[in-house]
């Protein structure tokens, strides 16, 4: 420790070394200061001894002071408090020497000057020792050595404590702000540490992060690679499904169309067929027609595991359903003496469900419960469960019931519990799977309770749907009786989920189904015309207007030009046909999907010639393409048989097709699509392009089903009252662009809002 740093080490015990050093530099400096003050001090006393009467006092006087200053600086090099010490008692004697022996009376003002220095170099006690001896000198100095007057002697002892006493409270702020200021220096810099090994962590944490990083896009690349992986193997799944069921059905079509012939025109065959060929012919037709059954159930299934299964959901009453269901299944129950009861409350809430789906649910329920009871019956229950918002219906049996190793296996594709069973009862396995999927598409359950020798109960359940509001439009929602209160903070209750409410203006019907089957969480509002649909939208407002229509351009420029539109409200047009509209587009009269059977194939006929101009022909001439030999032969068959009476001609190809055409001109053509070399839409196009040949109308049988297919719109337009601006602009373009591009793009921008703009076409 430093000399001048001990001269404070009782006042800051806590300072660290370097703050003492540094004190020690700050009072090195300071009495140096002095030491040139007290040097200028000498130097004035000098030249004022000219002026007093006694030049030999004053110059005495000087001499002594540069003696005093020379000999301070000297030892201050070697010890500061001896330095200090020898300065403070020179300062005295000099002090004492001028009052006394000099007469420089005034000087008694001075006296404060060494207990001032000795407060300020050495701290308090020192300032208080010195103070306490000029004070006893003042008052034990008589005046005859000290000529100065008692009020005088008071003065400067008050003096010289006061100026002690106001530099020792000067001094004690200024060191104590000094160690504050230190001891915040301390701590900054131990911050100042940790933070440098905290960022020297983050650096390292950075980096690890950096191949983790890496890493982790490794890893995406080859998740993404095995989705497309997947995705592939579902496209093909979808592929190989669907070329199976075409491969599948055209044979069958040969089945079931040459069984019905025979069974229902055994006089086209000419002669009487033995009864055991007919019975035969009945087995055929019945597993033909299960086989047909059971590849629909394969591609319900498919499209179920696929997601493409699309579910046309009404507000429906389930005891209408279950009525339905339980009048179909009657028949089977009353041939085995059984009882089919129903059990249900009045007042069941309404369900938002697909008819049609639900309704083959309980048919397969029904019917199961049917063919493995013997004896007893089914009870068919409904019941509400209001604390879970949703319907429970079952289907109970007094059946052999299902063994507790083999309940697993119930709800298995293509599981029969024993191998007798399927040859004793009949079923594909598929039945219970379908159901369950149908009853989880609607957001429901399905389960079952079984004992053996007992019977078996399967349930099901359906959400409720929510009750219709009392009274139409925006009022409905508002209480004339509610107080208006300002809000005064915002609001922390979640923001409600805002339904897709599309007005749709669709006169053939098809875009509106799609849009009903595919947006589920949508609320589609079908209206007759525009007039409608501006009505609708200014009674609910809604995000979009959507009109279905191939007059895009015009429809466009319609929009434009009318300003009864709703401010804001997008209107998108485009070309969705319908079934028929795309059997028209096609210039067909029908689209018949095989298997066909004899009664839809004679009518699509009967409607196609009832659509001709001119007087009705006795025996209307009908042609047959398809490369098929066989179902040449079997429409000829189930023409040739009908009661009306048909002259049929075949054609292999096109080309044939064509020749026959032009010489025979037929009155209906039934046109198979799949066909060798020239195909059936080749050949429609070349008939269509024959002024001669185009008023001929046609029947396309094929084994592709169009409604299977994603229709497809050429076309689609945008526009919106009050414009587009650019950012929504480049917002559409984009969003566009990554949909309809076969590129994959890495993000999905939302759009932005604003006001300007015009119209996009796609």
């Amino acid at each position: 420790m430093s000399e001048p740093a001990q001269s404070f080490h009782n006042e800051v015990p806590s300072w660290s070394t370097e703050l003492r050093h540094i004190l020690s530099q700050l009072q090195q400096d300071v009495l140096r200061w002095i030491l040139f003050g007290l040097f200028v001090f000498g130097a004035s006393v000098a030249l004022l001894s000219v002026r007093l009467e006694d030049i030999e006092r004053g110059l005495t006087l000087a001499i002594a002071t540069f003696a005093l200053t020379a000999g301070v600086a000297v030892l201050r090099r070697r010890h500061y408090r001896a330095a200090a010490a020898a300065l403070i008692a020179g300062v005295l004697a000099l002090t004492l020497l001028a009052i006394v022996w000099a007469q420089m009376t005034w000087m008694v003002s001075l006296l404060g000057l060494p207990s001032g220095l000795a407060t300020l170099m050495l701290g308090g006690s020192a300032g208080a020792l010195v103070s306490g001896v000029w004070t006893l000198l003042l008052i034990v100095l008589p005046e005859s050595i000290l000529s100065v007057t008692t009020e005088t002697r008071s003065a400067s002892i008050i003096g010289m404590w006061a100026t002690t006493g106001m530099l020792w409270i000067a001094l004690q702020p200024l060191l104590t702000t000094v160690r504050w200021v230190w001891d915040g220096y301390a701590r900054e810099q131990t911050l100042l540490a940790r933070m440098q090994d905290a960022q020297l962590r983050l650096a390292q944490t950075l980096e690890d992060l950096k191949r983790a990083n890496v890493q982790l896009a490794r890893l995406n690349q080859l998740a993404d690679g095995l989705r497309r992986m997947a995705e592939d193997a579902l496209h093909a799944k979808e592929r190989f499904v669907a070329n199976v069921s075409h491969e599948l059905r055209t044979p069958l079509n040969m089945i079931i169309g040459f069984s019905e012939m025979i069974l229902g025109a055994p006089h086209v065959y000419g002669g009487a067929i033995p009864s055991a060929l007919l019975a035969d012919l009945s087995v055929i037709l019945r597993n033909s027609r299960h086989l047909s059954d059971l590849i629909d159930d394969v591609l319900d299934l498919s499209q179920i595991e696929t997601g493409r299964m699309a579910l046309v959901k009404e507000r429906v009453d389930m005891r209408e359903i279950i009525e339905a269901a339980t009048a179909a299944v009657r028949p089977l129950f009353e041939s085995k003496k059984l009882s089919l009861e129903i059990n249900i409350p009045d007042h069941l809430p309404i369900v938002s469900c697909d008819r049609t789906r639900i309704r083959e649910v309980l048919l397969n329920l029904l019917s199961n419960a049917g063919r493995f009871t013997e004896r007893g019956g089914v009870v068919v229950r409904a019941e509400h469960n209001p604390n879970a918002g949703e319907i429970v219906i079952s289907v109970a049996d007094t059946g052999p019931g299902i063994a507790e190793t083999n309940k697993h296996r119930v709800f298995q594709p293509f599981e029969q519990l024993e191998g007798s069973i399927r040859r004793r009862h009949g079923g594909s396995g598929l039945g219970l799977t379908i159901s369950k999927s149908f009853v989880e598409l609607h957001g429901g359950r399905m389960w079952f309770e079984s004992e053996v020798g007992r019977g078996t109960t399967f349930f099901f359940t359906l959400p409720t749907d929510p009750p219709l509001p009392a009274a139409d439009g925006a009022a409905r929602w508002l209480n004339p009786d509610w107080p208006n209160l300002e809000r005064t903070r915002p609001s922390l209750a979640p923001s409600p989920v805002v339904k897709l409410r599309l007005v749709v203006v669709d006169p053939e019907g098809g875009l509106q189904r799609l849009l009903t089957r595919y947006l589920d969480d949508a609320e589609v509002i079908p209206v007759r015309d525009f007039d409608a649909a501006v009505e609708e939208l200014t009674r609910v407002p809604a995000h979009a207007l959507v009109i279905n229509s191939m007059q895009m351009d015009e429809w466009l420029l319609r929009l434009a030009a009318d300003a009864r539109l709703p401010y804001g409200v997008p209107a998108i047009v485009c070309s969705v046909p319908s079934q028929a509209s795309s059997a028209h587009a096609l210039g067909v009269s029908d689209y018949l999907v095989k298997p066909v059977d004899r009664r839809r194939l004679l009518e699509a006929v009967e409607r196609a010639l009832s659509r001709r101009d001119g007087e009705p022909i006795a025996t209307p001439t009908i042609l047959v393409v398809d490369d098929e030999p066989d179902a040449q032969r079997l429409f000829w068959r189930i023409l040739s048989g009908a009661a009306r009476g048909y002259r049929v001609l075949t054609a292999a190809d096109a080309q044939q097709a064509l020749e026959i055409m032009r010489a025979q001109r037929p009155d209906v053509v039934l046109l198979d699509l799949v066909m060798p070399e020239v195909s059936g839409f080749q050949l429609l196009a070349l008939k269509n392009a024959d002024p001669l040949l185009r008023p001929i109308p046609v029947l396309v049988i094929s084994a592709r089903d169009p409604a299977g297919q994603v229709i497809l719109s050429n076309g689609i337009g945008v526009t919106r009252p009050g414009g587009l601006s650019l950012h929504q602009l480049l917002a559409c373009v984009e969003s566009l662009s990554r949909i309809l591009s076969p590129l994959r793009a890495s993000a999905d921008p939302a759009p932005e809002a604003g006001a300007h703009g015009s119209r996009v076409f796609g």
